[in-house]
């Protein structure tokens, strides 16, 4: 990706006869891993892995080469180009960054097609936190339109409810009575501020899958494959009606659960530890949510990636309204973040999605109006061809000074977040 994003620069700039001095993957700080000069360019691998550069003659970039501007122009530089070819220049990074992503996300839908659960296909309807309970909605709830429209993927429901602007969503209640309930603007800030990020899930049968070692349920003799029958005497079918029975048991008394075990009940005793758990979780069965299957000729893939390609930028771009409060700052990561995201077991799939979400994303950060990315570039050079006056070399080198200790404040930031989280197991 930063070798494309690198070569959206250096095409444009020799179209326009710019000269290319370097071209480099990572920095190269006193000195370079590979370097080989062919023509008038440099070619490169730095030792600092944090992106990549081309260095244009007559730019104030990140080499911060101020002896070449105080010589006067000469016709192959930057800063001797018209301001729409430097424009062109700058953009050629994220043009590529974002073609790339579209590309990838086509070539995904043609190769692997797309998995979705259509509104029937959830068998015992959603389970609900008792914010979304108080909104009106109830366990049990079958979705059946979100915005007046019936949802493709009704999985979706809770990334549409946090990222996008979701105002109504039509439900099927257990007794056969439909409404439609209203949401506050606000709904993705709530489930942000309470940490709830799934409020609509999948509901299935209170079956325990593993025993934590060291609580409570496994002193208690609780086994893995344990069908929940009953706590005090009160009957249980579905998970959410047992996890919210022992969080009601604030005072961590001693609870009377019935299980049914090799086809017979057995009844245990068990007493929640300080933290008001008991240490299991559940076992979800297949034949809760059905999956379905669509494939896509090369064709039809084309909108449908595109699409997919617009979605992941929009919900990118709303997601940051939640990096400004105190939450969303500490939840800020760096390389370790991106690491975590990937599967530990090796998918093309999911390694292609996740490629095409990070150039994306790279391409979207690249445009922030910040000296020393591209937007910041793009933003001096729109001044200059609005106002008709060009900035100083000197505000220009002094905006990329501050753009750069900005930006290496906020790698430290992230990083720091990765290494505190790391440190307090939290990662």
């Amino acid at each position: 990706m930063i070798v494309l994003h690198e070569l959206g620069h250096y095409i444009p700039a020799k179209l326009f006869k710019t000269r290319v001095e370097k071209f480099y993957l990572f920095f190269d700080y006193k000195f370079s891993l590979f370097k080989k000069k062919i023509g008038e360019t440099v070619y490169g691998i730095g030792w600092i892995p944090l992106g990549g550069y081309v260095k244009i003659s007559g730019m104030i970039d990140e080499s911060m080469d101020t002896d070449q501007m105080k010589e006067e122009p000469k016709p192959w530089e930057f800063r001797s180009k018209p301001a729409w070819q430097r424009l062109i220049i700058m953009l050629g990074g994220v043009t590529v960054n974002f073609l790339l992503g579209i590309f990838i996300y086509i070539m995904i839908l043609n190769v692997w097609g797309e998995d979705y659960v259509s509104i029937s296909d959830v068998k015992n309807g959603f389970s609900v936190p008792k914010e979304f309970e108080q909104l009106g909605f109830k366990n049990g709830d079958q979705i059946l339109k979100i915005n007046d429209k019936e949802p493709f993927n009704v999985l979706n429901v809770n990334k549409e409810l946090f990222l996008r602007d979701v105002q109504s969503i039509e439900i099927k209640h257990l007794e056969g009575t439909t409404e439609k309930i209203n949401l506050p603007e606000d709904i993705g800030l709530t489930m942000w501020t309470n940490g709830i990020m799934e409020p609509f899930v999948p509901r299935f049968n209170a079956v325990l899958d593993s025993i934590l070692p060291n609580t409570p349920a496994l002193k208690s003799g609780l086994q893995k494959n344990d069908k929940i029958i009953s706590i005090n005497g009160k009957p249980i079918q579905f998970w959410d009606e047992f996890t919210r029975q022992v969080q009601q048991n604030k005072e961590r008394k001693e609870m009377t659960i019935v299980v049914l075990r090799n086809g017979s009940n057995t009844t245990i005793n068990v007493t929640p530890a300080e933290d008001g758990k008991i240490g299991v979780s559940p076992s979800v069965g297949p034949d809760i949510v059905k999956y379905n299957h669509k494939d896509y000729a090369f064709s039809e893939s084309l909108p449908k990636g595109t699409s997919a390609a617009y979605w992941t930028l929009r919900d990118y771009i709303a997601q940051f309204k939640y990096v400004f409060t105190k939450k969303g700052a500490t939840a800020l990561g760096g390389f370790g973040t991106i690491l975590s995201i990937f599967p530990k077991k090796w998918d093309w799939q999911r390694f292609w999605g996740l490629t095409a979400f990070l150039s994306i994303m790279l391409a979207f950060m690249n445009l922030l109006p910040i000296p020393a990315l591209d937007g910041g570039h793009v933003v001096f050079t729109l001044y200059e061809m609005i106002s008709g006056r060009k900035p100083s070399d000197k505000f220009l080198e002094k905006a990329q000074i501050v753009g750069f200790i900005f930006l290496i404040a906020l790698l430290l930031y992230a990083n720091g977040n990765d290494v505190y989280k790391w440190v307090t197991g939290k990662f």
